[in-house]
Parts: C-alpha cells; structure tokens; sequence
C-alpha cells in the first residue's frame, strides 16, 4: 500500500510532467520519442520510452501507437520498439549525406582495395565530425566509427582535418568549449589544439595517434568545392603499430582530388550515378 508521502511523490511527478508538456505541440513529442533512440539504446519498452523522454505513459503509447502505423517505428519479436524503416527510407533522401555518399563510395572502393584498411568520408556537422560513408575489411583495426555516428572534430583524423581547414572564427568558437577526453592521447588543450590545427593546414593533412581510441591512429585529407571550401574528408584508420601513415598519402590525396572533381561536375544533381526517367512499367504501376 502507498504511503501518503510515497503517493504525493507521485502525484508531484505528474504535476511535473504535466507542466513540461504544456503548450508542446504533438508534433514536438513524438519527435522526443523518435529521438529516444541512440546507439547505446536501439530497442526500447513502452515504459523506457516514456521515462526517456520525461512523458506519461498513456501519451507515449498513443503517440507511439500512431508512429508504428506510419511505420516510423517498428516492434520486435519481444515487443521492444525500434526505428521503423520508413524513416530509413525517408533519412536516404537527406540531401547532403546521401549525394556525398553516392559519389564518394566508388573511389572509397579503390582506396580500400589498394590499403585494405578503414576509409572514412566525413562532413562537418556542429563540433562533430559526422561519418556519411565507412569502408572497412576483415583486417582493418577495430573502431567505433559507422555510418552516420558523430565524433569530436578534434580527437579524430576526418574531423581534425575540417576543422584546420575551417575559417578561424569557427576555430575560436570550437577551442572556446571545453574539448573532450576520448583517450589519455587526446589533444585537450586549446592552445595545443591551435598549434596542431595550423600544422595540419600547413602540410595539407591531418595524424591522429590513439587519440579517438586506443590501439588505432589515422591520417585524412580535406575533400574541396568549387570554391576552395573543405566541405568533407577522407580518412584511413590504420592499427596504430603501423606508424608509417604517410605512405598512404599520395593514394588518399589522387582519390580526394577525384571525389572534388565529381562533386563540382554533379553540383546540380541531386542523385548522381542515378537514372533519373523512371520506366514507364513503373509510372503504370504507380
């Protein structure tokens, strides 16, 4: 039996609850409960979405009822929520990370056949580096990276690398926050940070020695626009015994250049490598 202090606990909870979701639109919420989902949490039960997102159960299964009828959300054989796949379907159409992908892969594609090792194409995305496209092998070292995980711009190579290359304000504003400890080897001091971001801009190429994860280092090059602006990077995570990175330079900078070269070409494609007629079979069925 509750107590009467256990049952105002309760009560007060609801008070709480009920005031944080006044005024937020339905919109808002199911956004939270899409959003309660992250690596570390790829299934979840009713009840742990709710308490994620701070929300009453009965308005988190309503909500979730109706994103599992679009699809947006999906149920496994435990009954454990789950990314549907019609936001799978609907995040390839992000404009920036899927074109980028479809005209880095190819070449990504020759550089693994070349080193067998890790290749990474990234886009700066906040203080992140955000991984659009992954290539890796039975050999390849063992990282934390996948596609469309984010990582600090300044602890891995694809990410140190778009920030040298970045416009000095944006420089001040990263070096301004405190910078993460991903590993006893990480660069945490800004003026350090400085002194590396200006020696990579410097020589045209970035070196991480373990300092995302232990046991790996990486070198990256920037990938240009038309108008000379570092808008992605290209990477290759090696173990980190294999301390000659540069050998792999000259391959990394001949495929970076042929990734640049095809961006500028497909600028006003918005899904390259594509057939864009669709086959009239297809338009009579749709």
């Amino acid at each position: 039996m509750l107590t009467h202090q256990a049952l105002g606990v309760r009560i007060d909870n609801r008070a709480v609850m009920a005031r944080n979701y006044q005024g937020r639109s339905v919109t808002s919420r199911a956004l939270d409960l899409i959003g309660a989902f992250d690596v570390k949490h790829p299934t979840l039960t009713l009840t742990e979405l709710a308490a994620r997102c701070n929300m009453p159960l009965a308005t988190a299964h309503r909500l979730a009822g109706e994103l599992e009828a679009w699809h947006a959300l999906d149920r496994d054989k435990n009954n454990r929520y789950q990314i549907g796949t019609r936001l799978w379907e609907i995040g390839l159409l992000a404009p920036v990370p899927s074109r980028l992908r479809e005209i880095a892969l190819p070449f990504m594609q020759d550089l693994y056949e070349k080193c067998k090792e890790n290749i990474h194409f990234a886009v700066s995305h906040g203080r992140d580096a955000l991984y659009i496209a992954k290539l890796t092998g039975h050999s390849a070292v063992d990282i934390i990276s996948r596609e469309g995980s984010r990582l600090p711009l300044h602890s891995t190579g694809v990410g140190k690398v778009l920030l040298a290359f970045s416009a000095k304000e944006a420089v001040d504003t990263y070096c301004a926050h405190p910078l993460t400890r991903c590993t006893k080897h990480t660069i945490v001091e800004p003026g350090r940070l400085r002194r590396e971001l200006a020696l990579t801009r410097h020589r045209g190429y970035a070196l991480t020695n373990e300092e995302m994860t232990l046991g790996s280092c990486s070198i990256a090059v920037p990938v240009f626009d038309a108008n000379e602006v570092a808008v992605a990077s290209l990477g290759i995570v090696v173990h980190s015994v294999m301390k000659n990175l540069d050998k792999f330079l000259p391959q990394l900078k001949v495929e970076a250049a042929k990734i640049a070269a095809k961006m500028i070409k497909a600028r006003c494609d918005p899904y390259p490598g594509f057939l864009h007629d669709v086959p009239m079979s297809l338009e009579k069925e749709g």
